[in-house]
């Protein structure tokens, strides 16, 4: 099958909902056989996703999540300012969330959060080489603890209550992808 049999064609785009951290809009699109449908799309700056290497721990950090109602245990991150590159984010999240800096930094790749609803991506890191360079800084609104957990039970965890976050399970992927490890 032709990919051309399977592409949509954008024609609009209305903005229903803007928020702090993302717009809700409703496109409309003409199908592969011309029929027209409305769709509603996410529009949210790109994220970074930190996976901080000690020796054979992680460090990890612990939040509460309001969408699940739980605290949850990930790789540090956030949103990517505007006029920031992706690594500079990197850099400046690892450093608000856990006080450390990256002495080499790895881009592992991105990937969409979920093409059907999100027009953003999250870019993965991999920080090593961490040097403790003060305290955390975090926004007014985070709290978030940090703390080192061995690798293996990360792996072993992840997709558990405390590790329920499928965008740091797919970070993990592809960090063990690059490692080499599966």
């Amino acid at each position: 099958m032709e990919n051309e049999s399977l592409e949509w064609n954008e024609i609009g785009k209305e903005e229903l909902l803007k928020t702090r951290v993302m717009t809700v809009c409703q496109t409309t699109s003409i199908s592969p056989d011309g029929r027209k449908r409305n769709f509603i799309v996410n529009d949210a700056p790109d994220w970074v996703i930190v996976i901080a290497e000690r020796g054979e721990n992680f460090l990890m950090v612990k939040q509460w999540r309001h969408g699940e109602n739980h605290l949850s245990v990930e790789f540090p991150g956030g949103v990517i300012d505007e006029g920031e590159t992706p690594e500079q984010a990197a850099r400046r999240e690892l450093k608000e969330e856990t006080g450390f800096e990256a002495g080499r930094l790895e881009y592992l790749g991105k990937m969409n959060p979920n093409p059907a609803l999100f027009r953003n991506h999250s870019h993965v890191f991999a920080a090593s080489e961490l040097s403790s360079g003060g305290k955390q800084s975090l926004d007014d609104d985070e709290y978030v603890s940090y703390f080192e957990i061995p690798k293996s039970e990360v792996i072993a965890k992840m997709g558990s209550d405390d590790f329920n976050h499928a965008l740091m399970a797919a970070a993990l992927l592809r960090y063990i992808a690059t490692r080499k490890m599966a």
